[in-house]
């Protein structure tokens, strides 16, 4: 079994494509996903609030990580939608179930959002 051409090299080289890479795809989720945008602004919102509420550095952690997981969930529930509709527009039942899968993970972790920022901020009220 041959090697895929879009495979790249080993090395830092590799290392600093694939961030180019990424922060390309970030920005391009930025411009065509709604919704990773919208999650992105509450994340940039509620990062600083987080950061400065009088809680543990492990609190911090879970506040400001329980947002990352909702973005790094959105672009994975995104790469889904676009690999089942690149394969076909056709309306079929396992695409819809992918893609409300991957939609019903994304709303776990914002589930996950607000349970850990009501635990935490409970805790704050309660001190």
């Amino acid at each position: 079994m041959s090697e895929s051409e879009f495979k790249s090299t080993n090395g830092l080289a590799r290392i600093m494509k694939a961030a180019g890479y990424s922060m390309a795809d970030l920005r391009e989720a930025w411009r065509v996903e709604h919704a990773f945008r919208q999650e992105l602004v509450i994340a940039v919102i509620l990062t600083p609030i987080a950061l400065y509420l009088p809680v543990s550095a492990f609190e911090k952690l879970l506040l400001i990580g329980s947002l990352v997981v909702v973005l790094i969930i959105e672009l994975l529930n995104s790469a889904v939608e676009a690999a089942i509709d690149h394969t076909s527009l056709e309306r079929h039942p396992l695409a819809k179930r992918a893609k409300d899968l991957g939609s019903a993970a994304v709303l776990l972790a914002m589930l996950l959002v607000a349970a850990s920022w009501s635990v935490v901020i409970a805790g704050i009220v309660i001190r």
